[in-house]
C-alpha cells in the first residue's frame, strides 16, 4: 500500500509549534498513527487522555482500532492532537463559578455527569448545560473580577456514586481550602443586595424567555462540536422540572442550587407569582438565610437510620408491587363523594363579573353541575371533563377569596371558568380533586388526601398572624426587606410597607426547620400555575403568525404572542408519536382522537423542542427499583434524533 504523509498539530507544544508530519499508510489504524506521533514528539508524559479532533469534519477519532481509511481520512485532512478533558469554567444555580476539567470528547450529556458526580448531585438526567446571556457591560463594571473556585485538580473518577467521607465526597475532605468549597455548594448564599438585583437580567416578555430558553445545549454531541472551547463559560441548570427522589440526607448541594434556581427565578421575574406568594416567599427566604448562619447545613445521618430507610424503601416497593386488581376494585367503590354548594364565573362570554350558585358534582375526572341540589338525580346543565386541563389558584386568605381557575380543552381553543369555594376547606378539597382530574386521576387515588394537606399548610402559611408582630418588629430591624422581593416591588412600596408584610408572612414559617423551610419553599414555587414551563418562538403549520410553544413536565401549550393567553393544551399521555423532519426542520406531533400539529421553531433549533419533549418521557420512564441505574441508551434514543443514531 502506497506511504503518504499526515500532518498533525500537536496542541501540548504550545500555539506556534509547527506541525508534525506523520509517515502512515490507509490501513493504519488510529492507535497506530498515535503511537508513531508520541515517538516523534519525543515527550515522555501521560498521553492517555489524549486523542485526534479533526477539524474539517468537526469530531474526534475515538476508535482508535479503526483504520484512517474507514475514517475516509486523506493526505489533506487537518488532524489536532489534544487532551479530551480541558478547564471550563462552570456557573451554578448559585451565581457562584467553578472552574473544573470536563470533557470535551464525549456528549454533553455525559460530560454533565461527571460534573454532578464531582459535585455530589445525584440524577444529573435533570441537568444540562446552557450558554450564558451576554451582559452589556459598561465601562465602570471593568474592575469588578468574580471569584472563581478552582477544582481543576480534583481527579474525575468514572464511578456512579462517589466515596462518602463526613457527608462529603472525598475529593472534598483532602484539605480545609476544598471542605469550604463543599460547604459553600452546599450552603446557601446571603440575598443579594437590591443594586445587585437591578442590574441583572429580567426577561421582559415571553419572548426573552424564549430567548433564554434557546441557549440549551444538545445532549448528544460534544462540548467542541458546538463551539465550546477550553476555558469558555458556561452555565449548569436543571433543564427538565421532574425532580425524582430529593432526600436532604443524600443531596445537600442538589437541594441547594435546586433552591438557588428556584430563588433566582421569583427574584428575576421568570416565573408569576401573585403579590401574597411573592411575600410569603420574601419571608422563606428571610428565615432560611437566618437559620443557615446558626444550624449546621449538612444533614447528619447514623448508619442505623440509613439501614432502616433502605428498609422501608423496600418494603414500600413491594407494597406498591403487590395492589391486587380487588384491591383496586374496593378503592373505586369507595371514593369519597364530593358534592357542595359552589359559584361559577366564565369571563370569556360578554357579561357582567357575575358568579352564579349550583350543585356542584365531582365523578370520575368529571365535574357536572345542577340548578339544585334536588335536581342532581336528572341530566347536568353541563358536564366539564377535566382531564387534560389547566387548574390554576387564585387565592387571597386575607380577602377570603378562593377562586380556581379552569382551562378546559375545546375544540375552538380553551375554555375559562373560574370556581368561587366558600372558604379554605372547601376550597383545599375541590382544588385537590381538579388537580387529580386535570391528570386523569380519580378521588379514589391515594393522593387526594396528600394533596388537600399541602394545600391546606400552603394556606396557613398565607394567613397573617398579628400576634408576637410588636417583638418581630422590635428584634429584626435588620431586614433588608428589598433584597427578598422583585424590582417590581421596589417601585411599588417603600421599605418601611415592605418589612412588616414580610415580617408577617414570617411568624407563620418561623418554627420550619433549614430543611424543612427550603422544601416548602420548593413545594410553593412548583404550585405555580407558570411552573417548569420552557418557552419557544414557533410558527404553527397553516397559521401565518409566530406563536409560542410551552413544554411543561406533562404537556404542550399554545400560547398567543400577541396576548398571552393559554389557546390550546396538550398532555404527553394523549401522546401517540412525535416525529422532526430533518430536512424541512419541523416537529409533527399525533396525539389520542386524530389530532395532529406540526411546527417549526423560530428562535431555536427544533433540535431543542424535541429534546425537551424525549427528556420529559425519559423523566416519566424512571422508577424506584431503577433509579441506581441511568438508563443512558433510552435517554438519547429519545432526545438524539437522526444525528445520535
Amino acid at each position: 500500500m502506497a506511504v503518504w504523509d499526515l500532518s498533525v498539530t500537536v496542541e501540548d507544544l504550545g500555539p506556534d509549534a509547527l506541525p508534525i508530519t506523520v509517515s502512515v499508510t490507509s490501513d493504519l489504524h488510529v492507535g497506530g498513527v498515535i503511537l508513531k506521533l508520541v515517538e516523534k514528539t519525543q515527550i515522555k508524559r501521560d498521553w492517555s487522555d489524549h486523542a485526534f479532533w479533526w477539524e474539517q469534519k468537526q469530531c474526534w477519532l475515538l476508535r482508535t482500532a479503526w483504520t484512517l481509511e474507514k475514517y475516509e481520512i486523506h493526505a489533506d485532512a487537518k488532524l489536532l492532537f489534544m487532551q479530551q478533558h480541558k478547564p471550563l469554567y462552570v456557573c451554578l444555580p448559585s451565581g457562584v463559578t467553578l472552574r473544573l476539567r470536563a470533557c470535551f470528547s464525549s456528549s454533553v450529556f455525559k460530560a454533565v455527569m461527571g460534573i454532578c458526580r464531582m459535585l455530589n448531585i445525584r440524577h444529573p438526567e435533570e441537568l444540562s448545560l446552557l450558554r450564558p446571556i451576554e451582559h452589556k457591560k459598561k465601562k465602570k463594571d471593568k474592575g469588578s473580577a468574580e471569584e472563581v473556585y478552582d477544582l481543576t485538580e480534583v481527579p474525575l473518577s468514572s464511578d456512579s456514586k462517589p466515596c462518602l467521607y463526613n457527608g462529603m465526597p472525598a475529593h472534598f475532605a483532602d484539605s480545609p481550602q476544598m471542605e469550604s468549597v463543599y460547604k459553600m455548594l452546599s450552603g446557601i448564599q446571603p440575598p443579594p443586595s437590591p443594586e445587585t438585583l437591578a442590574k441583572l437580567y429580567r426577561p421582559a416578555s415571553v419572548v426573552d424567555k424564549a430567548h433564554i430558553h434557546s441557549r440549551w445545549l444538545d445532549s448528544s454531541r460534544c462540548l467542541l462540536q458546538q463551539g465550546i472551547q477550553e476555558n469558555d463559560k458556561v452555565c449548569l441548570r436543571f433543564k427538565y422540572f421532574a425532580f425524582y427522589e430529593i432526600d436532604p440526607k443524600y443531596d445537600a448541594v442538589r437541594l441547594t442550587q435546586l433552591y438557588e434556581q428556584a430563588r433566582w427565578a421569583i427574584l428575576l421575574e421568570d416565573i408569576d407569582c401573585t403579590e401574597e406568594e411573592m411575600m410569603l416567599f420574601g419571608a422563606l427566604q428571610y428565615h432560611i438565610s437566618k437559620v443557615s448562619l446558626s444550624e449546621p447545613q449538612t444533614p447528619v445521618s447514623s448508619a442505623a437510620m440509613d439501614d432502616l430507610d433502605s428498609a422501608l424503601q423496600f418494603l414500600e416497593v413491594k407494597m406498591e408491587g403487590e395492589s391486587s386488581s380487588a384491591s383496586e376494585i374496593l378503592d373505586n367503590l369507595t371514593a369519597p363523594d364530593l358534592n357542595d354548594y359552589l359559584k361559577i364565573f366564565r369571563p370569556k362570554k360578554l357579561t357582567l363579573n357575575k358568579y352564579k350558585q349550583f350543585w356542584f358534582k365531582f365523578q370520575d375526572t368529571s365535574i357536572s353541575y345542577f340548578k339544585s341540589k334536588e335536581e342532581s338525580i336528572g341530566e347536568p346543565i353541563q358536564q366539564i371533563n377535566l382531564k387534560g386541563c389547566e387548574v390554576a389558584p387564585d387565592v387571597n386568605v386575607a380577602a377570603q377569596k378562593f377562586l380556581i381557575r379552569l382551562l378546559v380543552p375545546a375544540p375552538e381553543g380553551m375554555n375559562e371558568i373560574y370556581l368561587r369555594c366558600e372558604n379554605e376547606q372547601q376550597y383545599a378539597q375541590w382544588m385537590a380533586a381538579c388537580r387529580l382530574g386535570s391528570k386523569g386521576k380519580t378521588l379514589a387515588d391515594n393522593s387526594y388526601q396528600s394533596e388537600i394537606q399541602s394545600i391546606r399548610s400552603f394556606l396557613a402559611m398565607q394567613k397573617s398572624s398579628s400576634n408576637s408582630q410588636g417583638n418581630a418588629h422590635a428584634n429584626d430591624e435588620s431586614i433588608n426587606a428589598h433584597s427578598l422581593v422583585s424590582p417590581r416591588y421596589h417601585k411599588k412600596y417603600k421599605t418601611k410597607q415592605l418589612t412588616p408584610r414580610i415580617l408577617d408572612a414570617y411568624q407563620n414559617v418561623a418554627q420550619l426547620s433549614f430543611t424543612d423551610a427550603i422544601l416548602r419553599y420548593l413545594q410553593i414555587w412548583q404550585a405555580l400555575p407558570d411552573f417548569g414551563i420552557s418557552y419557544m418562538v414557533v410558527r404553527f403549520k397553516g397559521s401565518r403568525k409566530d406563536e409560542v410553544l410551552g413544554i411543561a413536565p406533562n404537556r404542550l401549550i399554545r400560547i398567543d404572542l400577541s396576548v398571552g393567553d393559554v389557546v390550546k393544551t396538550w398532555r404527553y399521555n394523549n401522546m401517540k408519536q412525535w416525529n422532526v423532519n430533518w430536512d424541512i426542520r419541523q416537529v409533527a406531533i399525533e396525539f389520542e382522537g386524530n389530532i395532529n400539529i406540526a411546527f417549526s421553531c423560530v428562535t431555536t433549533d427544533c433540535k431543542v423542542v424535541h429534546e425537551f419533549i424525549g427528556g420529559y418521557i425519559f423523566m416519566s420512564t424512571r422508577s424506584r427499583e431503577k433509579s441506581n441505574t441511568l438508563n443512558e441508551e433510552l435517554f438519547h434514543k429519545l432526545t438524539g434524533g437522526h444525528e445520535a443514531l
